[in-house]
């Protein structure tokens, strides 16, 4: 696990050696355990190591080929690399470490962009082709690991983190409005965009080339690679059939994701995903250590007063008999942590993230990897009041329409024009429809049953909202220098779970219960309470690995009573910061409308909760990016050594295998 970065130029104009130590010094929070930098001939890369497999030098990177034609700066863990070892050393191929980066290396080189398919694991890398003059970028299935891009000025950069981009000189920083709109249309980004205009992130599942063209380079060329395809099996099984494979593959999927010549932990909250998760874990672990984040509730009211987990994790730490860490999260600790938290997302992203970064600095004083239960609702149903169902048999035009009313937003419809007001310019020619459609790939068929809509709504949550969660997952947890892993987005596990039939994850598919998504934890305990409802086979599945209580709990997001607090303890900060007349999301959004908004929330007449959050962060990320340079970097300390390849026509006298 580990921070990269690159750039390339023409031929004839070298890149900057100051420039790539600058980046990787960036990143330096990814990779404390070393960095690296290697550049010819218009191609850098750089690199910071988080060591986790092979703890040697053997593993530090960049790293080359042994005939000197390929060099590679990568960030991630490929699960399966001890059989794709054995698969290239039949062939021939002879490996310097015991890494997982030198088999991704070797197989580049032996299978080329083919080996994408070969990988289950999280991924973001960057090979440079010295003999083609290519750089080849790659991003894992689900966008488990980031990876950022841009071109200004006749360089092409890229990075692990928005943030390392910002070290070239040459990239002007600027609010990329349209991103703003698509930001507060859904809490998320549905596109490649991000707040830093001309900065895109490489979609999940695709690999990026460019090459060297002469006295110039040539445009980036995108390949989608693979995409989520929920549909119903032309043959469904029996239940058993089905439970008996998810077990299979669950077990196995834990047991993958355990590899590590370091120690691995587990995020234990009160759920059944992590819990099970914990159950297996422990199973590998002479002694596992697991973390949960709690809340003072002193505050608190109504269904805020469920939110604090930590009597249910403390049971489940004594059934797994696992070594147990807790901390508890009052209302000041968001003031006190946003300007971190906001610096190291690069960019706000879904949900009200800081307790993640509390968790994952407490994992981090214990263990270097921590496995984590993401990518278990959004795979098994786990969200009923969010999918669109009906009877009605709709034209797949029809259904994206009826589906997008149905989304919930954290700005109401009525009031998106006087909103952007100050860059209408801008956005009175965006519609957040048209970007709500363009998640879907094109399809003409109909859909007649309600397993079709919910299918559809699997899929649009998987694309985003899951996405969303693993870029906070990952920057929240590597700022720490933590790696996470989540066993749920196995390739195996994935694949199974995209054909089980939806009847299987959903009891009621003729059924809409609309749900307000302000209402954190209370829409799904609302939900859960009268129906019933949601990942159905994985619950049956997990009675045989929590206890029973945990399995048939209402299902409770991780979220902190900050309804509450904004309307109590931490009421002072939201004004201080929204409502004074010099805050920065002036220059972008309305002053009044965005007072009677939040106006609404602090006098109690509607839960905004979602949008403050968001307020909040993108005055703290225009602070941060905008005006200033975030917090300071040691880079005395980010020392980076150079890689030296001798000339490609020495050292490719002795190839691998081809």
């Amino acid at each position: 696990m580990c921070g990269i970065a690159g750039l390339l130029n023409a031929a004839d104009r070298p890149v900057s050696p100051v420039t790539l130590k600058r980046m990787a010094a960036a990143l330096l929070h990814r990779g404390p355990d070393g960095g690296g930098w290697w550049a010819e001939g218009g191609a850098g890369l750089a690199h910071r190591r988080l060591a986790i497999i092979d703890l040697s030098e053997n593993g530090m990177q960049p790293m080359a080929t042994a005939d000197g034609r390929y060099v590679m700066s990568y960030n991630g863990e490929i699960y399966n690399f001890a059989e794709l070892r054995r698969e290239l050393e039949a062939a021939g191929w002879r490996f310097q470490s015991r890494t997982d980066s030198e088999v991704l290396l070797n197989g580049f080189a032996a299978w080329g962009p083919k080996v994408l398919d070969r990988l289950n694991g999280m991924f973001a890398f960057a090979i440079w082709d010295r003999r083609e003059r290519r750089m080849f970028l790659a991003r894992d299935r689900y966008g488990i690991k980031p990876l950022y891009y841009a071109t200004s000025g006749g360089h092409f950069m890229f990075a692990s983190e928005s943030k390392a981009l910002l070290r070239v000189p040459e990239l002007e920083r600027r609010v990329d409005q349209a991103a703003l709109y698509e930001y507060f249309s859904f809490q998320n980004f549905f596109t490649d965009r991000t707040l830093l205009d001309g900065v895109r992130m490489l979609p999940a599942g695709c690999f990026l080339e460019i090459a060297q063209q002469g006295a110039g380079l040539g445009l980036p060329r995108i390949t989608r690679y693979w995409d989520f395809d929920f549909q119903e099996p032309e043959t469904v099984r029996s239940k058993d059939d089905y439970l008996e494979e998810l077990d299979h593959l669950f077990r196995q999927a834990v047991s993958r994701q355990m590899v590590s010549d370091v120690e691995v932990g587990a995020y234990l909250s009160g759920g059944m995903d992590s819990g099970s998760i914990t159950a297996l874990a422990s199973r590998h672990a002479p002694l596992l250590r697991t973390f949960t984040c709690g809340f003072d509730l002193r505050s608190a009211s109504g269904i805020e007063l469920n939110f604090d987990e930590r009597a249910a994790a403390e049971h489940m730490s004594y059934v797994f008999g696992t070594e147990h860490y807790e901390m508890v999260l009052k209302s000041g600790d968001m003031e006190r942590v946003l300007p971190h938290v906001t610096w190291h997302l690069d960019e706000p992203r879904v949900g009200q993230s800081y307790p993640n970064y509390c968790i994952s600095r407490l994992a981090s004083k214990f263990v270097k990897v921590s496995l984590a239960g993401t990518g278990g609702d959004e795979l098994f149903g786990g969200y009923p009041w969010r999918y669109y169902r009906s009877e009605r048999d709709v034209t797949f035009d029809e259904f994206l329409g009826e589906y997008y009313r149905y989304w919930q937003r954290l700005v109401p419809t009525e009031r998106m024009g006087d909103f952007f007001r100050p860059i209408g310019a801008t956005t009175r020619n965006l519609d957040s429809a048209d970007i709500f459609r363009a998640v879907f790939p094109a399809r003409t068929s109909r859909l007649s049953r309600p397993e079709d809509h919910v299918n559809n709504s699997l899929y649009l949550e998987a694309k985003t909202f899951l996405h969303g969660l693993l870029v906070v997952e990952d920057k929240l947890s590597m700022a720490h220098s933590l790696e996470t892993r989540v066993p749920f987005l196995d390739n195996d596990l994935v694949d199974f779970a995209m054909r089980v039939p939806a009847h299987l994850k959903l009891g009621r598919l003729k059924e809409n219960l609309r749900l307000n998504e302000n209402e954190a934890g209370a829409k799904s305990a609302i939900y859960f309470q009268r129906t019933r409802d949601g990942k159905l086979l994985l619950r049956e599945l997990m009675e045989r690995y929590v206890p029973r209580e945990v399995v048939e709990r209402e299902k409770q997001g991780f979220s902190a009573p900050d309804a509450s607090w904004f309307r109590g303890e931490s009421i002072d900060y939201v004004r201080r910061t929204l409502l004074r007349q010099d805050a920065h999301i002036y220059n972008y959004l309305d002053r009044d409308t965005v007072h009677d908004l939040v106006g609404d929330h602090l006098e109690g007449r509607t839960n905004r909760r979602l949008l403050i959050w968001s307020l909040l962060s993108v005055e703290n990320w225009i602070e941060s990016f905008m005006i200033g340079s975030g917090p300071a970097i040691e880079e005395n300390r980010a020392d980076v050594r150079a890689v030296v390849l001798p000339p490609l026509a020495d050292a490719a006298r002795h190839p691998q295998p081809a």
